[in-house]
């Protein structure tokens, strides 16, 4: 009892819920869902049954998501998984007064301003997409393939660094995914550390 309570409390101190821990797992089927997105169209995963399908976890405010955002490294990935019909939903967990909470608005602008290709920019104020899933940073990248089973969960890449220098030598853990599944091959790397800053969970 007192080592349950150990890892509840530390559980807590990381801003993490004991639901966030239960992460999906490889070769299982993705979690469901329905969400509101910043577009005011409501989406459902199994709606994209047949095609392959990534969530990205981000936060506008954070060091790790600007750094692929500013450097268009995301941006880039994006549009070249769009142009292969790879769905890309982009999911914000922050909480009302959370760091990187933004309303429909909001998030419509920031995707503009930077130049951003999601299919969708999900809301997720109550962190329940997020716990679901399990993520725990932003960016914390999923890759859901055609049968609706994860391939991959982890960092997009992997040089766990703030710095927008690391992004040419990095290796692009999601792009080398998505490569593997149009290719019609098992994924190499199906899952890695996620890194970044926390998710803002309301609870």
């Amino acid at each position: 009892m007192k080592f349950t309570s150990l890892i509840l409390t530390l559980c807590l101190s990381l801003g993490l819920t004991v639901a966030a821990k239960a992460a999906p797992l490889i070769g299982e089927p993705a979690p469901a869902f329905k969400a509101l997105a910043s577009d005011g169209k409501s989406y459902d995963l199994e709606q994209f049954r047949g095609k392959t399908v990534v969530l990205e976890w981000t936060n506008h405010d954070c060091p790790f998501v600007r750094k692929h955002y500013d450097s268009k490294n995301m941006q880039s990935l994006q549009k070249d998984a769009a142009r292969d019909g790879v769905i890309w939903l982009s999911v914000i967990s922050s909480g009302p007064g959370k760091q990187g909470f933004v309303d429909a608005g909001q998030a419509n602008a920031l995707t503009q301003s930077r130049g951003a290709a999601p299919q969708a920019v999900l809301l997720d104020p109550s962190g329940d997409i997020g716990q679901l899933y399990g993520a725990r940073t932003t960016p914390h990248m999923f890759v859901i393939d055609a049968k609706g089973q994860l391939a991959y969960a982890g960092g997009i890449d992997d040089i766990a660094s703030s710095d927008a220098a690391d992004v040419p030598r990095a290796k692009n853990l999601v792009r080398l995914a998505l490569g593997d599944i149009v290719a019609g091959r098992p994924v190499a790397v199906a899952s890695a550390k996620p890194y970044g800053c926390s998710v803002k969970y309301d609870k």
